[in-house]
């Protein structure tokens, strides 16, 4: 055998010793994601964790239990949260184009139209708001779930009924999966409020993600 007949022999050795290896890395990594994405949260202070540290919230608690759930694949999906205390829907719709260009979400949570309410704003334009926002996040690929609320008792019952007819009137229209009321499992409770009776407490927290853990999961295609 020849000097140049060795040197290709050793040539062709090494390159696949190469392939083998890359195929090794690609095959044997011992973490892979189930599925990816960004899951954006726009919310007021009920998904803000008003009153209590932020990772107390229901929204940092979703992300733990993404990273924690399928510890062998866990589920690789970034939760960007966005919420506002104080935020309503107009302040919403023109913080959305930013965040969606930013972020580049596969799923939008909308958590918003309790502080329109709580200030009397016309509920036609709340309608109008949210129907932006959620055809914005359409229009850029994005799946949404949409969350709705209900008033205290002291606003009259008119009032609260064309709140919910809201929500139900845009998940009708958009196609969406809608959680009507979803502090309904803790919003009765004195145990579980603050002091001012509107915002969930830290040991409502975990309560409010068992809640909405289901149509999460849907949301997201996720399956344990």
């Amino acid at each position: 055998m020849n000097i140049f007949q060795l040197k290709y022999r050793a040539c062709f050795h090494i390159r696949l010793f190469m392939l083998f290896m890359v195929l090794v890395a690609f095959n044997t990594n011992p973490v892979q994601a189930q599925s990816q994405g960004v899951l954006l949260v726009m919310g007021d202070s009920l998904s803000a964790a008003y009153g209590m540290p932020t990772e107390q919230g229901w929204v940092a608690l979703l992300q733990q239990k993404l990273t924690q759930t399928n510890k062998d694949k866990p589920f690789n999906i970034q939760v960007v949260n966005a919420s506002l205390s104080g935020e309503t829907t107009s302040g919403g719709l023109q913080r959305l184009p930013g965040l969606v260009q930013r972020h580049q979400p596969n799923y939008v949570v909308i958590e918003l139209g309790a502080n329109d309410a709580l200030r009397g704003q016309d509920l036609r334009a709340t309608e109008r708001n949210l129907a932006r926002m959620i055809e914005i996040s359409q229009q850029a690929g994005a799946k949404v779930l949409l969350l709705g609320i209900r008033l205290p008792t002291n606003y009259g019952p008119a009032y609260d009924e064309r709140l919910a007819q809201t929500y139900l009137n845009l998940a009708e229209t958009y196609q969406l999966d809608l959680d009507a009321f979803f502090l309904e499992d803790v919003a009765l409770d004195p145990g579980l409020m603050q002091d001012d009776g509107l915002h969930p407490n830290q040991a409502a927290q975990p309560l409010i993600l068992q809640r909405l853990w289901p149509r999460l999961q849907n949301l997201m295609a996720l399956q344990n």
